[in-house]
């Protein structure tokens, strides 16, 4: 697909890289999951900071310091929820990594790693989210050559599978 792509079944607090993308709730307080195991490992600092931020509407992205993580910034992201597909959330997910990539060009972010995002307890379903996040990630890639690499962080064997074959299906 494109040599700027990685996929990793990795624990994404663990990657040196520019940011990390929390898949966060609106409060950006911290929650379970991928969001829970960010706060957890970037340490009291973030929910300090977050309590400024003003919450995040789904679709959206706002930036934070890194803190105790490897990476220097988090991008948090608020995911849509499924309800089935017909409330809006294939382009409420794809406005997710948008904006992540928005804030990416905006400082200067040459290397990004997303979890599968509204993938967990949002309940997207794990083929659609990936075909999203791939689209989205090439469409990026394409108009900016800023961007050095783009890692998906796969929690489980099932995600990771996912993007192995969407991304083999694409070449």
């Amino acid at each position: 697909m494109n040599e700027k792509i990685a996929i990793l079944k990795t624990d994404i607090t663990t990657l040196a890289v520019d940011a990390i993308v929390n898949a966060a709730n609106s409060s950006l307080l911290g929650g379970g999951g991928v969001d829970g195991a960010i706060h957890r490992a970037a340490g009291p600092e973030l929910l300090a900071e977050c309590r400024l931020r003003g919450g995040c509407k789904t679709g959206q992205a706002k930036l934070t310091k890194g803190y105790r993580l490897p990476a220097r910034f988090i991008l948090h992201t608020v995911g849509p929820v499924w309800n089935g597909g017909g409330h809006n959330e294939p382009e409420l997910l794809a406005s997710c990594y948008r904006s992540c990539f928005a804030l990416a060009r905006e400082h200067d972010l040459r290397t990004l790693a997303f979890p599968a995002i509204s993938c967990g307890i949002y309940g997207y379903p794990i083929s659609q989210a990936v075909e999203i996040a791939l689209r989205e990630t090439a469409g990026e890639l394409s108009k900016n050559a800023s961007i050095e690499k783009v890692i998906f962080a796969c929690f489980d064997d099932v995600v990771y599978s996912s993007y192995e074959r969407s991304v083999q299906a694409a070449q």
